[in-house]
């Protein structure tokens, strides 16, 4: 009993550690995707000077207080609101869209097929981290007063509707591939021999997924990011839970077909 007991711990530590660094790359990439395409484009002179903030726990925790240090003021001061808009996307569309959550995968591919289950694990994370952070900003911040999808749709003189259908289109595409797909296959293959595990992480990533990343616009960004945080955590977040923990218990073909 106390040796299955302290396994559960080691298990729960080693998942809390991952996830940690797994949003702390991801959410880096995002920053970094912002700052240096600023710098491309001429807009900032140290692609590497982020404003990082103070030293502190919540800091330290969820990077409360970093940001990619990019002054749109003079961007649109000069007209060149177009770019301000390319810069603001890039975060999310560039940093996890295209570079965290593409390597994430394959990394977690590469790694089973290695038999590196800590690396796979890892690697699980990173995709969670990169699809949590397309959620966080569309839809649930696409119609934030501030945030990155406000300067998006400030910089092409559209509406949020149309940020929301050129760019929530394909993170939808994400979210459903990855939850119906992806993730019931990846935690077959990491707790081939563990149902108890599978369902505790199938639970678990619904819960970072839309209680975390979906939370963002709860507090913040005006009354339609209030409401869609609220629906993803208190609708999407049960729905989705229940529906990873009946694949979590059960085997189908294409949980272990699936690339």
């Amino acid at each position: 009993m106390w040796r299955r007991a302290q396994g559960w711990a080691i298990f729960a530590l080693s998942v809390l550690v991952q996830l940690y660094f797994a949003h702390a790359l991801a959410f880096f990439a995002h920053e970094f995707a912002h700052s240096f395409l600023a710098w491309a484009l001429g807009w900032k002179q140290n692609p590497w000077a982020l404003t990082y903030g103070h030293l502190d726990a919540a800091n330290l925790l969820i990077m409360s207080e970093i940001d990619e240090n990019v002054d749109y003021g003079p961007i649109f001061g000069t007209h060149h609101g177009w770019q301000a808009g390319l810069i603001a996307a890039a975060g999310a569309f560039i940093g996890n869209a295209l570079v965290t959550y593409p390597l994430a995968r394959w990394w977690h591919h590469a790694a089973a097929r290695q038999g590196r289950r800590t690396a796979a694990l890892f690697a699980y994370w990173l995709v969670v981290a990169s699809v949590g952070n397309l959620l966080d900003y569309v839809p649930v911040r696409t119609f934030s007063y501030r945030e990155d999808m406000h300067t998006v749709a400030q910089g092409f003189a559209c509406s949020p509707w149309w940020v929301l259908l050129v760019l929530g289109l394909p993170t939808a595409l994400v979210l459903l591939h990855f939850f119906f797909l992806f993730e019931p296959a990846a935690q077959r293959r990491l707790f081939r021999g563990s149902k108890a595990r599978r369902c505790i992480m199938a639970f678990f990533t619904a819960f970072v997924v839309f209680c975390f990343y979906g939370a963002a616009g709860w507090a913040h960004g005006g009354a339609a990011s209030h409401w869609l945080s609220v629906f993803a955590v208190c609708v999407l977040f049960p729905m989705v839970a229940a529906i990873e923990c009946w694949f979590a218990a059960h085997s189908f073909r294409w949980m272990r077909e699936t690339p």
